[in-house]
């Protein structure tokens, strides 16, 4: 296998870098900033899912709807679990974010209920259950047309310090 380095491989080794070589654990912040290329929701990105999402902030809800092309299937027809897994830590993930709690996961349990089927449209269903001031709690489900469960998930959210947490 041959590493090909370019400027933006360079320029992800020297953030890294910085990042590690300032952590410490008294007064780390984190930035919230989005430019569009998130694998899930970034529109920009050309190889993600391109997903929008509705979000009710009163109710501290949200919900999107997919359809999974064959490129992400694990066995035939069937959706890889990493997707349903993603699908789960984005809906609780965004929503944190979108509420404006400065997040990120800490911990995500899945449970996968029934396969889910490539080229059929599923929904994905977040909500926020808990807020404490250094936790979010969250849970998400994907279902099918017929509102059969096909995956659940919940997750810990650890709120961070900076410019974007509530």
């Amino acid at each position: 296998m041959k590493l090909q380095v370019n400027e933006t491989t360079l320029a992800l080794k020297r953030e890294v870098s910085t990042i590690t070589e300032g952590d410490t654990d008294k007064g780390r912040e984190m930035t919230f900033e989005t430019y569009g290329k998130c694998f899930v929701c970034g529109e920009k990105n050309p190889g993600g899912l391109r997903l929008s999402f509705d979000i009710d902030k009163e109710k501290k809800t949200l919900k999107t709807t997919f359809v999974g092309s064959p490129v992400y299937q694990g066995y035939d027809g069937i959706l890889h679990g990493g997707i349903l897994s993603t699908l789960l830590d984005e809906a609780m993930a965004k929503l944190s974010y979108e509420l404006g709690y400065g997040t990120v996961t800490a911990s995500l349990e899945v449970r996968f209920k029934h396969p889910a089927p490539i080229l059929e449209r599923l929904h994905v269903f977040g909500e926020i259950t808990e807020v404490t001031p250094r936790l979010v709690k969250a849970s998400a489900r994907v279902v099918d047309e017929k509102g059969t469960i096909l995956a659940a998930g919940t997750s810990t959210l650890m709120r961070q310090r900076g410019p974007h947490s509530k």
